[in-house]
């Protein structure tokens, strides 16, 4: 995805650590945070996750579905516009 220039353009990743970067989104300094893996054996997501649902941030695995669902990552948005533009995203490039 690092290399799709709409998501370059709209995002502009940062590598920062994980709570830290869900924590920006549900302040308001970040529209979003992708990452995947499995996160049923990290704690880094947990009070992020928390805290960013308390802010009224979409909250959702890679697919889009509830977090813990069992599909794999985890998709932050301030908004549901930034988390459907984000999901269109990882979807073109799931298969990459």
């Amino acid at each position: 995805m690092l290399l799709d220039d709409a998501f370059t353009d709209d995002f502009r990743p940062r590598v920062v650590s994980t709570s830290l970067a869900v924590a920006w989104v549900a302040a308001g300094r970040r529209a979003g945070y992708i990452t995947d893996g499995h996160l049923r054996d990290s704690v880094h997501f947990t009070s992020g996750i928390a805290l960013c649902q308390a802010a009224g941030c979409v909250v959702t695995n890679l697919a889009g579905q509830p977090v813990h669902s069992g599909i794999q990552g985890l998709v932050v948005a301030a908004d549901p516009e930034t988390h459907r533009n984000l999901i269109d995203l990882v979807s073109r490039h799931r298969d990459d």
